[in-house]
C-alpha cells in the first residue's frame, strides 16, 4: 500500500496520476497547505523542505519526498513509463519540469492568478517565461510526439497538470498546435482522468 500524503495542485496530482498508471493501490492522506499543515513536526519528518507531495510505501518501509524523485522510485518499483534504455534523455526532461517548468508557472500563479495589481514589474516577468515556456515546449513536440521521445513517460506525467492550468495562464493554449495535440492526447487517458481527480470530487481536466 502506497499513501500519498498531498494537497490538490499540479505536484500532488502528478504522484496520483502515476500511480493510477502503474495501477498501485494507495490512498490520500489529504495535507490543507492552507491551514499550514505542511507545517506540523510530524510532516517535517517527512519533508525537510515543508512541501507536499510526500509517499509512504508501507510495504517497502520506504517514504520519499520531492515529486521527481517520487515519479523514478515508482517508475523504477513497477517497469512502467520510466524505461532505462531512455532514462537519459527522461531524466533531462523530467528535471527540466522540475526546475523550470514547475517553479516558474508557480511564480506566474502567485503574480497574475492568485494576486493580480500587486506588482506589474511580477505579472509581466513571468507572464512572458510562461509564453516562453509554452514556446519551447511546443517546439520540443513538433519534432517528438512526447516529451522524452515516441513514449509517454513520467517527464510527461510530471509536466502535465502545469499545463492543465492553462486557463490560469491566459497564454492561449490553442495557439500551439504540438502541445495541445500532445495534452489533448494525454487528457484522454482514463488513468489520467482518474489521478486529475485527486481528491474524488468529479473535478475534470480543462478543455483546451
Amino acid at each position: 500500500m502506497i499513501e500519498l500524503l498531498t494537497a490538490n495542485t499540479p505536484n500532488g496530482k502528478k504522484i496520483s496520476i502515476m500511480l493510477e498508471e502503474i495501477n498501485f493501490e494507495y490512498k490520500v492522506t489529504k495535507i490543507n497547505i492552507n491551514k499550514d499543515e505542511q507545517f506540523k513536526p510530524d510532516f517535517i519528518k517527512l519533508s525537510p523542505f515543508r512541501k507536499i507531495p510526500v509517499i509512504i510505501d508501507h510495504k517497502a518501509k520506504i517514504n520519499l519526498f520531492e515529486s521527481g524523485a517520487i515519479l523514478m522510485y515508482l517508475g523504477e518499483k513497477s517497469g512502467k513509463f520510466y524505461d532505462e534504455d531512455q532514462r537519459i534523455i527522461i531524466n533531462q526532461w523530467l528535471m527540466g519540469q522540475m526546475g523550470y517548468v514547475g517553479p516558474l508557472l508557480g511564480q506566474h500563479h502567485q503574480f497574475h492568478h492568485y494576486n493580480p495589481g500587486k506588482s506589474e514589474f511580477g505579472e509581466q516577468r513571468y507572464f512572458k517565461i510562461a509564453e516562453k515556456i509554452y514556446k519551447e515546449l511546443d517546439e520540443r513536440l513538433s519534432v517528438s510526439e512526447f516529451l522524452a521521445g515516441k513514449d509517454y513517460t513520467i517527464a510527461d506525467i510530471a509536466t502535465f497538470p502545469w499545463i492543465a492550468r492553462h486557463e490560469w495562464h491566459d497564454i492561449g493554449l490553442k495557439k500551439f498546435i504540438n502541445l495541445t495535440r500532445w495534452y489533448e492526447e494525454i487528457s484522454k487517458r482514463e488513468a489520467v482522468q482518474k489521478g486529475y481527480d485527486l481528491l474524488n470530487k468529479g473535478e475534470i481536466i480543462p478543455k483546451v
